[in-house]
């Protein structure tokens, strides 16, 4: 406590990290801290040393960890790499191509395992310069060359809205229940017009939907990878769904996007 900014070194005195913070319950020290790596703060003092500011490189995406089940929805071997969830407008990933969905597993060569270490690769490239990704996109592996851009002050967070209201029948999928995304409903939420979908505004508890970490309030933009306009596009995916299949969902949450696994009914 107290020693935030302070070198953290080694039992051999060298330094490897700049203390932060610590993780206390109480307001006390209970023997857990988190420190910035010292490779990272040398980054950030030469940027500051030659240029008197910090840049860091945009690629333009949201993206989520890959957890097994969706390992297998999307064709990988193992759970591996980060998954694009969406491209921001007029970003860098959307004018090389770069598709929601698309599995991110390398940058220049360098293997991405998790979804910190494409963060920390792209925010550490040269702003300007072109960087090579290996991506699997519906199964089969490709290759986009992407042009590195600064990190804007201000990202803009997408959002989404519309269309009448009604409701789905009673646990149509594995304990929801969804009504049409009206302008109403996404005002209240805090999302714009331009997206579509249907909103959930009950989850079961103890569901499946539960389980995988639904909640009401969340928006879902495609089942299996088909657009959900609206509430009949809703049903109609649903009704071709059979018992003990897994979907795939696409879901907006106040604007974060994301995909979840759901096992249907049980």
């Amino acid at each position: 406590p107290g020693n935030s900014g302070g070198p953290l070194v080694n039992i051999k005195g060298e330094l490897v990290g700049i203390n932060a913070a610590i993780f206390s319950r109480t307001g006390g020290y209970q023997g857990i801290g988190f420190a910035i790596p010292s490779n990272m703060a040398r980054l950030v003092m030469d940027q500051l040393i030659k240029e008197g500011k910090v840049t860091r490189g945009w690629l333009g995406v949201t993206i989520q960890r890959i957890t097994p089940e969706l390992a297998k929805e999307f064709g990988l071997k193992k759970a591996r790499g980060a998954l694009v969830g969406d491209i921001l407008k007029g970003s860098p990933a959307e004018k090389a191509g770069v598709q929601r969905g698309d599995v991110i597993l390398e940058v220049n060569g360098k293997k991405i395992d998790h979804v910190e270490a494409l963060r920390n690769t792209v925010a550490q490239s040269k702003v300007g310069s072109r960087v090579r990704l290996k991506m699997i996109r519906d199964g089969k592996p490709m290759t986009l060359k992407v042009k590195i851009e600064e990190l804007p002050q201000d990202v803009a967070e997408l959002s989404t809205g519309k269309s009448e209201e009604r409701v789905t029948e009673e646990d149509a999928l594995a304990g929801v229940s969804v009504v049409d995304l009206t302008t109403d409903i996404a005002k209240q939420l805090g999302l714009s017009r331009e997206e579509d979908g249907v909103v959930i505004i009950r989850v079961e508890l103890y569901s499946n939907a539960e389980e995988a970490g639904l909640k009401k309030g969340d928006v879902i933009q495609e089942i299996n990878k088909r657009n959900i306009n609206n509430l009949r596009d809703f049903n109609n995916t649903v009704s071709r769904i059979k018992e003990g299949d897994t979907v795939l969902l696409f879901v907006n949450r106040g604007g974060k996007k994301f995909y979840i696994t759901l096992k249907v009914f049980s």
